[in-house]
């Protein structure tokens, strides 16, 4: 993309620049639409952080930047990049941000260098985690393309400009940032958008991993728009027709141009991924195991109180994992949207490395961090081989109000189960 001439100043404005706010800068890490990135060290905290600059000319659109990087602050998330601060300097405001030791995705959107199918779904798996995050806090992205989807040095998924683009939405000289490749219709018409608009946007990406093309190309930015708004891109299957058929699905879903049409939550997209991923990964319960499986948990105590018919569903939408003795099943800290059925074994439950309580055999794990949409509190470790049933939020979400009903009531039995032991412990 061709520098405008005030672009051009506002980067001739920043050379030789030594600091930014309290940070001392090391390098030029790049530059994009939303504004220009520097490495920094906090001389306070001792780390490295990354500085995002862009031009804020009116007291309007500096008062914006501040109020979105102030919302964007308050977002705790681990596939979301975080701001640590935020501040005005001259006639540009700046963004100090985690720092992230890494790659964009643009390094796979290339035909000779495609990650694996799984790989691929496992991201937008976090993708999708991380905007319903955002979503429920009210904040819509509005520019998710690869080049704002990192992977640290551990592949863990990061996004970054969280905020950005409404921050700097109402500077005159902003129009496009970026290419609007991976905007939805209601976007590049500048239409009232809703949570739909960033699925759009991620159903771009996916078909982009898994192409190596764009879904909407084009020389410049008339011609993209046109496209987006008017025309189909070449089915996903058409160009890999090695993926399976869910694929092609769900691609074609997360961008339809009725945003009506499209996947209404991050959630119902990653229910559909996951029912790929377990496809392509063999985790599942094969069709001819889910009766014979669904028959034994139904005798466990959380599902006793449960139809068979549902239990068959659940078992059939569910994974089925082995944990060895010694083994953690849940890590106090993380963030997970997972609970766990324990179908055979022992798991001792611990805070500070103290054994607290014990879960056995039909007890459910990971239940409390689910309903409270918290962090683990506490690590689960198998204290025997242990096997499990695996279940996401999202086959909640998906469920039946009754099916809903039965698990809720359930974990609100076990919470009382377990303060009643508690009690009596003491």
């Amino acid at each position: 993309m061709e520098e405008s001439s005030v672009d051009r100043s506002f980067s001739e404005s920043l050379a030789g620049i030594k600091n930014i706010g309290r940070y001392e800068i090391v390098s030029k890490l790049g530059r994009g639409g939303s504004g220009i990135v520097f490495l920094a060290k906090d001389p306070y905290i001792k780390r490295k952080v990354a500085i995002k600059i862009a031009q804020t000319p009116t007291d309007r659109s500096r008062e914006k930047f501040l109020v979105e990087a102030q919302s964007a602050g308050q977002f705790s998330h681990p596939n979301i990049v975080s701001i640590h601060d935020a501040g005005v300097q001259a006639d540009f405001c700046y963004i100090a941000m985690e720092y992230i030791e890494g790659h964009t995705l643009n390094r796979y959107c290339d035909k000779n260098n495609l990650l694996p199918l799984q790989k691929v779904i496992e991201i937008i798996l976090s993708v999708c985690s991380a905007l319903d995050y955002s979503h429920r806090m009210g904040i819509i992205h509005r520019d998710i393309k690869p080049a704002n989807i990192m992977l640290d040095e551990e592949g863990l998924t990061k996004i970054t400009d969280f905020g950005v683009a409404q921050m700097i939405e109402d500077i005159p000289s902003a129009g496009f940032f970026g290419t609007p490749s991976y905007m939805s219709p209601e976007q590049v018409k500048e239409s009232a958008i809703g949570f739909q608009s960033d699925i759009f946007s991620v159903g771009c990406v996916l078909y982009e991993l898994l192409s190596g093309e764009q879904a909407f190309p084009g020389d410049n930015n008339f011609s993209i728009i046109y496209k987006i708004i008017n025309t189909e891109p070449p089915t996903i299957l058409s160009i890999r027709n090695d993926l399976p058929e869910i694929m092609g699905d769900i691609v074609k879903k997360a961008i339809a141009k009725n945003a009506g049409a499209r996947y209404q939550t991050c959630t119902e997209l990653a229910y559909d991924l996951r029912i790929a991923l377990r496809g392509i990964s063999g985790s599942a319960v094969s069709s001819d195991k889910i009766k014979d499986v669904a028959d034994y948990i139904s005798h466990l105590k959380f599902f006793q109180s449960f139809p068979h018919d549902e239990v068959k569903e659940i078992v059939s939408l569910s994974q089925i994992l082995k944990i060895e003795n010694g083994k953690k099943i849940v890590s106090e800290g993380e963030i997970d949207d997972t609970f766990y059925i324990l179908m055979s074994g022992r798991a001792g439950v611990r805070k500070s490395s103290s054994l607290i309580a014990t879960i056995n055999t039909g007890d459910c794990i990971g239940e409390m961090a689910l309903i409270g949409s918290q962090k683990r509190i506490a690590d689960v470790t198998a204290e025997t081989d242990c096997i499990l049933l695996k279940i996401s939020a999202s086959l909640l979400d998906n469920a039946s109000d009754s099916l809903k009903h039965l698990f809720f009531k359930n974990f609100a039995v076990t919470l009382v189960q377990r303060l009643s032991t508690s009690s009596r412990n003491r």
